[in-house]
């Protein structure tokens, strides 16, 4: 980016930090703040900045400062202070830090029905067939999948690991049927190294490597090179023992209100008979007649 451009960009952020701050004190009233609303002598609604820096435990200068956009040292600590007096949103505290210039928060669910999104990710995928698809959490862990995901992919077999990147190195149903299977382990590994590098100190990803490196040697081998990857779209070549050579554009779909999910949909590559296939595979008739171990 030229200075010029930069300088532009920086002048804008900072009018919108006003903006952002005037708007959202202008909503909260001394009374919902515990404070005496004033009475006539009161001109606007909403808290005054010498009331948003009282509560928020810094200088009345400062938070002027910060209102008008100054070039001044922020924290973390003072940001959440202040988002907790305006009674930000999860997703309004983020905001709060991208327009102050610091590296925002790991975002945090903020819904008001999480039950109706559960519900709605799960007809969602099921919607997908017969397509597979499925839907991972943070660390890749398989928390529902549909029934093309199991019949062509193997999915939710006893015994078999939910986490992906631990069934990609050990279930033996899907490494026989994924011809690309070393074409795209490399990636595979490289992308979840790049989901654990959001959230470097969070444990629950050191499992899961710990996991498949006493598991897979080749997992180790492909970890210890320290590629990183962003996640995205995958081609994959499954090879079922009904229905032959399938062809697939794996997509990675992040849930804005659920961070913490990634929806994963296989789409059959164009100019292919994937679709034909799936449509055979999946018809009751060939299902009523095709009963068979997945593991077939």
């Amino acid at each position: 980016m030229a200075p010029a451009t930069e300088s532009s960009a920086k002048t804008r952020r900072r009018q919108e930090l006003r903006d952002f701050l005037m708007s959202r004190r202008a909503r909260i009233s001394p009374t919902d703040a515990g404070l005496p609303d004033g009475g006539a002598r009161r001109r606007t609604p909403g808290l005054r900045r010498e009331e948003v820096a009282v509560l928020a435990g810094v200088g009345a200068s400062w938070y002027q400062w910060l209102e008008q956009g100054r070039d001044i040292t922020v924290s973390p600590q003072v940001l959440d202070a202040v988002a907790r007096v305006l009674r930000l949103s999860a997703t309004e505290r983020r905001h709060l830090y991208v327009l102050a210039g610091l590296n925002p928060p790991q975002p945090e669910t903020d819904l008001p029905d999480p039950d109706y999104l559960r519900e709605g990710l799960h007809r969602l995928i099921d919607a997908w067939m017969p397509f597979p698809a499925h839907i991972m959490d943070a660390y890749w862990n398989t928390i529902v999948h549909n029934e093309a995901a199991r019949l062509v992919m193997g999915y939710g077999q006893p015994g078999v690991s939910s986490n992906c990147v631990v069934a990609f190195f050990t279930d033996p149903v899907y490494r026989a049927r994924a011809k690309s299977w070393e074409r795209i382990a490399p990636w595979v590994v490289a992308q979840y190294r790049a989901a654990w590098s959001e959230r470097p100190h969070d444990e629950g990803y050191a499992e899961v490597v710990r996991e498949a490196t006493e598991l897979s040697e080749e997992f180790a081998e492909l970890w210890a090179l320290g590629d990183v990857r962003a996640g995205g779209q995958l081609v994959k070549e499954m090879e079922h023992p009904r229905v032959g050579a399938l062809f697939f554009e794996s997509t990675q779909l992040r849930v804005p209100a659920r961070p913490d999910l990634t929806i994963v949909l296989h789409n059959p590559v164009p100019e292919t008979d994937t679709a034909a296939k799936l449509e055979r595979l999946m018809s009751p008739e060939d299902r009523r007649d095709g009963m068979y171990s997945v593991a077939g």
